[in-house]
């Protein structure tokens, strides 16, 4: 197993959420968005300017920012 920050995760590579190193209100947030321990989440779109990153999770899309992806580690199986 790798460990990486989300913002590093190549696009449709599913990792899995491991650890969210933040400002207790942007934790928050990103929990109420489903970011919890050991959920799977993959990058699926990339913004053409780069920011911000659509990502599955949980059936869902979302979007986040590359700051805030930045961190959240994951981990990947190769």
């Amino acid at each position: 197993m790798l460990l990486f920050t989300l913002d590093s995760l190549p696009l449709n590579y599913c990792g899995i959420v491991k650890n969210i190193r933040c400002a207790p209100n942007t934790k928050r947030r990103l929990l109420d968005l489903g970011l919890v321990k050991d959920t799977k989440i993959t990058p699926i779109l990339n913004n053409p300017m780069g920011d911000p990153v659509a990502y599955e999770i949980r059936g869902s899309t979302i979007a986040l920012r590359k700051e805030d992806s930045k961190l959240i580690d994951v981990t990947i199986n190769l």
